[in-house]
């Protein structure tokens, strides 16, 4: 089998998402729990590429769910699209999570004389590893350095926006910025123990820049 790579999966992502919209799934019929919801979607979508292509199989350690290739899926309703992420570090709101994104948005429509349930996927989105930062921290900074600010003027905006890194952390951070500007990120990431990831963005400008590849969209 060929290996799995960035490309082909999202190849298959599209395939999978024009054939899954299609099923009649009876296992979610009257489920309102969006965690059951996205594993099974996520389930279906390996068992898709299984026998298709090789590749390594995420678990606890790895966090993702393909990490050879550096990619996590996330399933999110459409009615609003966002979903939960492990938190690492400060760093992740400006450099990103440190792996790129599927993300399948879907409507689920249930069939009461069916007893079936259906998952339409409205969107299918994947975003760079290196785009994956929040929208509006990234932003700020990059205009900034194009204003020739320097390392105080870093913190006092990272300041504002209330990261969650003590004075030492915020320097160091400031002067790693001055090194190596991060790149637009498009997600909207709030500060919680785990990340709170946004897709509305993303979701809006896929297919117009070239971060952001537009895989399916539903007619």
């Amino acid at each position: 089998m060929q290996p799995l790579t960035i490309d082909a999966l999202c190849t298959q992502a599209r395939t999978f998402a024009a054939q899954l919209s299609q099923r009649a799934i009876p296992e979610l019929f009257g489920t309102t729990d969006g965690k059951a919801v996205g594993t099974y979607l996520e389930r279906s979508f390996k068992e898709h590429l299984h026998g298709l292509y090789d590749f390594a199989h995420g678990n606890a350690a790895s966090g993702i769910d393909f990490p050879g290739i550096g990619v996590d899926i996330k399933t999110t309703s459409c009615r609003q699209p966002q979903s939960s992420c492990p938190f690492s570090s400060a760093r992740q709101k400006v450099y990103g999570l440190g792996y790129g994104l599927l993300i399948f948005v879907y409507d689920k429509q249930d069939d009461a004389a069916a007893r079936s349930a259906t998952l339409h996927i409205t969107d299918a989105v994947f975003v760079q590893a290196q785009h994956t930062a929040d929208f509006q921290t990234t932003r700020g900074l990059r205009q900034i350095l194009d204003n020739e600010g320097n390392a105080d003027d870093l913190i006092a905006f990272l300041l504002e926006r209330h990261l969650p890194l003590d004075d030492i952390g915020l320097r160091a951070l400031a002067e790693e910025i001055m090194r190596h500007p991060p790149e637009q990120g498009w997600l909207t990431i709030s500060n919680a123990l785990q990340w709170r990831l946004q897709y509305s963005r993303a979701i809006e400008k896929a297919g117009s820049v070239p971060e952001l590849r537009l895989i399916y969209k539903s007619a």
